[in-house]
């Protein structure tokens, strides 16, 4: 890590997560390499190595095999973290389930990659979206900070008494993983103090007080009612998410909330966005309102659980907007995070027109005169009496062999 100030390090998105880490210190670190997540668990099994933290650090054969150790462990008691990225989170897929089902509050690094196929190593959000319900806790970064911000909030999250349920926390391959950017850290004794010791809850190891992990629970037992229990942990999650947030924000300065507008009190156009476009999204806004526009922005941070009321009343006086996904939903009316945003706007009166624009998937870059397109389509469609089509835009799309009879 190279020092930019005596206070800001010049880091990459994966050496900041690092670092999180390394002042986490957790007990088990279950991990398979896989770009663009390789960098986290490199630099972490060297910290290891170099005895600068105290980590049982497992070297599995596969993602699938991490996330089972990772279970084990965080069953047995250990407060247990993994990291991955794209076809990595695939094969972890039924994995993802059970460590929910378990309430174990494993935290995770998902550095968003496009899934296969044609083979693509690039960013889109193709991978972490897909499992959004599977029943982990889902936060977005934007920047190397929020990485770093999002690591350490996401271990009290998981292992809060009023949630136990494992956390995710994403950002975007390449873009922001490989990418120098700054990073403000806590000193480790703040980080400790944050964090505090962990109190396991039924621990299968403590022979003393006896659980069963893992049975069969058929046609007569009790799984809807486990079921029911965590979504009622995913309602819980959202008051826990912002308590985290709030108290961070005392540690450091830094706020963070379910979501984050920007320039909304009295915009009549609006995108919602995730992860990095929303700095893009932000310049272009500005420039946007030095012309007159009322143009405004909310960035994703919170997706699971998704905080539709947060949203209704973030976006009631607006009256158009746009989403822009960087996953699409085959088969579906838009991408998957306008089909939440459209959902939750539903019961608002007068209710909002809801777009949905698709982008960057596969890494495909996306330039401000993209999202200016976007909000161009948004401000022709306020100043019509009647609502314009939903049918998806595609952002940055090249016009090549088949698109256009695919797209008629």
């Amino acid at each position: 890590m190279a020092k930019a100030t005596p206070n800001v390090l010049a880091v990459t998105g994966n050496e900041a997560v690092a670092e999180a880490m390394r002042q986490i210190d957790p007990d088990v670190v279950c991990a398979y390499p896989i770009t663009p997540q390789t960098e986290i668990v490199q630099l972490y099994a060297q910290l290891v190595a170099d005895g600068k933290v105290s980590t049982e650090f497992v070297t599995a054969e596969s993602e699938h095999s991490a996330m089972s150790a990772a279970i084990g462990a965080a069953a047995a008691g250990a407060r247990t973290m993994t990291a991955t990225s794209s076809q990595g989170f695939a094969l972890m897929w039924e994995l993802l389930y059970i460590a929910s089902s378990y309430r174990l509050p494993i935290v995770m690094t998902v550095v968003n990659r496009a899934l296969s196929g044609p083979i693509n190593i690039h960013c889109d959000h193709s991978d972490s979206i897909g499992g959004r319900d599977s029943g982990w806790i889902q936060i977005y970064g934007e920047n190397h900070q929020q990485a770093y911000d999002n690591c350490l909030q996401a271990v009290r999250i998981a292992e809060h008494p009023d949630v136990r349920l494992p956390v995710m926390h994403m950002y975007d391959g390449y873009v922001i993983s490989g990418a120098i950017g700054p990073l403000t850290p806590l000193e480790d004794s703040r980080v400790r103090e944050f964090i505090g010791p962990y109190q396991p809850v039924n621990p299968l190891l403590d022979v003393q007080h006896p659980v069963t992990v893992g049975p069969f629970d058929g046609l007569h037992g009790w799984y809807f009612e486990h079921k029911v229990a965590q979504n009622l942990a995913m309602e819980r999650a959202y008051q826990v998410l912002q308590d985290v947030a709030d108290e961070f924000a005392r540690l450091t300065g830094r706020q963070y909330g379910l979501i984050d507008p920007y320039r909304l009190e009295d915009a009549e156009i609006a995108i919602v966005v995730v992860g990095s476009t929303a700095g893009t999204t932000r310049l272009v806004v500005d420039q946007l309102r030095a012309k007159g526009v009322k143009a405004g922005m909310v960035r994703v941070r919170v997706f699971r659980p998704f905080p539709y009321h947060t949203f209704a009343q973030a976006l009631q006086h607006v009256k158009v907007v746009g989403v822009l996904d960087r996953a699409d939903s085959f088969g579906a009316q838009g991408g998957p995070v306008f089909l939440e945003i459209r959902a939750a706007l539903y019961d608002n009166d007068p209710r909002p027109q809801v777009l949905p624009f698709i982008y960057g998937l596969g890494g495909r870059d996306i330039f401000p005169h993209d999202i200016e397109q976007a909000f161009g389509v948004l401000d022709e469609a306020a100043k019509r009496v009647r609502r314009v089509s939903t049918q998806r835009r595609y952002l940055n799309l090249r016009q090549g062999r088949g698109l256009e009879h695919e797209r008629k």
